[in-house]
């Protein structure tokens, strides 16, 4: 395979990494900056303790950093971990399934973000601005 050139696994990535980075900033934002009709900080750290202040700023700079192809297997590693907390603390006792508030979507989220940390960001990617000597820390 020619590697200096763009290919569908690049595009696949980069679609990939557009779906999940605003999914996460959306959400992230939400419990961040109260916006999209979101609690804010505040009302987030009531509700989840301290750990409230980590999933916020985890959910919305992970999801700029996936987005952006910046830090993005960091980002993809911190979204998956916060996917595994969702589950276990909030909805794996729902059962699977959405419609009773399960666990599937964070489960597809998970998947995603696992992608990113074990493929990376792709070509078409920010990191790829930067020397190469850099790309492996900034991936």
């Amino acid at each position: 395979m020619d590697r200096t050139k763009t290919n569908s696994i690049d595009v696949a990535l980069l679609i990939l990494r557009i779906g999940l980075g605003v999914i996460f900033m959306a959400h992230g934002a939400q419990k961040l900056f109260g916006a999209f009709g979101g609690s804010g900080l505040a009302a987030t750290v009531e509700h989840m303790g301290s750990l409230g202040y980590l999933v916020s700023v985890g959910e919305f700079f992970g999801g700029l950093g996936i987005l952006l192809g910046f830090l993005s297997r960091f980002s993809g590693a911190s979204l998956v971990v916060i996917m595994i907390g969702a589950i276990v603390q909030v909805h794996g006792a729902n059962g699977f399934f959405g419609s009773s508030k399960g666990y599937e979507y964070n489960l597809a989220l998970m998947a995603m973000a696992a992608t990113i940390l074990i493929a990376g960001p792709g070509r078409l990617a920010m990191a790829k601005l930067f020397p190469a000597k850099a790309l492996p820390y900034l991936e």
